[in-house]
């Protein structure tokens, strides 16, 4: 595994119950401001075979971003059952659900 690649997956196994990060977000903090959309691929890729909690991922703009009906409503349930509020179009108030972990984190502090 890439070592951007093994980063996006100890961060999204690290957002706690009841909080979000965005795939942008996720990206920065793995040293990678720009790879949103390889953090997809690894999120779809990789979900299963590290139990990563792939339901607390959703779009900077704070939206479940999947548009498979199913799919969907998994992560909106999910998210829901843990608490997170979701407004009208699966939108997320990032304000108070987006988890910001410790600064140095996308400064390779937490790697070393």
């Amino acid at each position: 595994m890439q070592p951007f690649t093994e980063k996006v997956v100890e961060i999204i196994k690290n957002i706690p119950e009841g909080k979000v990060m965005t795939y942008g977000q996720i990206a920065k903090a793995a040293g990678s401001p720009r790879a949103a959309r390889q953090v997809v691929r690894a999120l779809h890729s990789m979900s299963r075979k590290y139990s990563l909690p792939w339901h607390r991922v959703v779009n900077s703009k704070g939206q479940i971003a999947l548009q498979d009906d199913e799919s969907y409503h998994e992560q909106l349930f999910s998210l829901e059952s843990e608490g997170v509020e979701i407004g009208i179009k699966g939108k997320i108030d990032l304000a108070k659900y987006q988890y910001h972990p410790d600064e140095g984190y996308g400064e390779g502090h937490f790697f070393q």
